[in-house]
């Protein structure tokens, strides 16, 4: 059994997978059964999540999405390593309106979702960088559910290293001529107050 520290060191944004790896609806539903166990603010629970596993339905997801923003000269998910699935996170507005003391949940479910699927073996992105109005429309979701995040799974085929944030500071991700993806942290001492 991995420690909560392994998990959240294998708990990556991960860009690029093994699309011969299939994941199923039971996979995607013990995953979003974890963030259903989650804190919610004001216990409210207002979200709804779409499941998307089957080729068609992720093949209408992934073209309105965008990825590695930090790396604008490279066009990810290479071609051939695109997720095999996606949960989309919405905002039931049925169940309360749709304001930003919500956004903190949608982080929490998230990363609940990720730590979930690491200790399956699996990995995933959490892409923020999508088109709500378009999701909705590929997806034909109901005008109450605002889609709030995409969430990219799937099994990784590439290798993201932890390194240190280097002296002058920057802490943009980058790839190395093997395509090995690097992600700068900032030690313990220096974000401790």
């Amino acid at each position: 059994m991995s420690t909560m520290k392994e998990l959240v060191r294998k708990n990556r944004s991960y860009r690029g997978f093994d699309e011969s790896f299939q994941l199923t609806r039971e996979d995607l539903m013990e995953l979003v059964d974890l963030a259903r166990l989650t804190a919610s603010t004001v216990n409210k629970q207002p979200f709804k999540y779409y499941l998307a596993y089957e080729k068609e339905d992720v093949d209408k997801i992934q073209p309105w999405t965008g990825w590695a923003r930090a790396l604008p000269h490279m066009k990810l998910p290479h071609e051939g390593m695109c997720p095999t699935a996606f949960i989309v996170v919405c905002h039931d507005t049925d169940l309360i309106e749709d304001t930003p003391k919500f956004t903190r949940d949608v982080g929490i479910v998230a990363q609940t979702i990720l730590l979930g699927a690491v200790e399956k073996g699996l990995g995933g992105c959490m892409i923020g960088n999508f088109g709500p109005a378009k999701i909705s429309a590929a997806l034909d979701l109901p005008a109450n559910l605002i889609p709030k995040l995409v969430i990219a799974l799937g099994k990784p085929a590439e290798t993201v290293v932890l390194t240190d944030v280097p002296e002058d500071g920057n802490t943009n991700y980058y790839r190395d001529e093997n395509d090995v993806h690097y992600v700068p942290k900032r030690a313990l001492e220096d974000i401790i107050l």
